[in-house]
């Protein structure tokens, strides 16, 4: 083999190894964090209790932060919904707990009332459920991991 038909061959060869190298598995850092949260989340989700999706939030948070590209947009739109509940109520100064939207705790002004209404609304709709859905479906898919939402 000539030296310029070899040093080709042999930069050939160095460029698919170093491309090769750049090429990590862009879903090994978010399918790990997959693995460490999902524990958590299926604690926190159990229950289904009236709080479950806001004590997953910190989860939720962390799974977002490593989203890949192709799922980043559904983990936006659940964790904004679920925040936004969240703050509705901390705003209002009310336990998510007890809160009864058929019967409001005394001393609720009608503002808060119609925050935390639209926030659990925007929650409960088709956007938010098809991002759930999105990211329930994605971890196991790709992560080989339910996160049993």
């Amino acid at each position: 083999m000539s030296r310029p038909v070899a040093g080709a061959l042999l930069a050939l060869v160095l460029a698919a190894t170093l491309a090769g190298c750049g090429d990590d598995d862009p879903y090994a850092d978010y399918c790990e964090e997959v693995t460490a949260q999902q524990k958590d989340v299926t604690e926190a989700l159990a229950d289904r209790g009236p709080t479950a999706l806001i004590e997953a939030l910190p989860s939720f948070r962390a799974l977002q932060d490593e989203a890949p590209r192709d799922i980043a947009d559904d983990w936006d739109v659940l964790v904004t919904r679920i925040d936004a509940l969240a703050e509705a109520l901390e705003d209002a100064d009310v336990d998510p707990a007890t809160y009864d939207a058929t019967s409001p705790p005394a001393g609720l002004d009608a503002e808060e009332e119609t925050a935390i209404e639209a926030a659990a609304t925007e929650l409960a709709g088709p956007a938010a459920r098809s991002a759930l859905t999105a990211v329930d479906q994605q971890a196991r898919d790709v992560c080989k991991t339910p996160l049993y939402l």
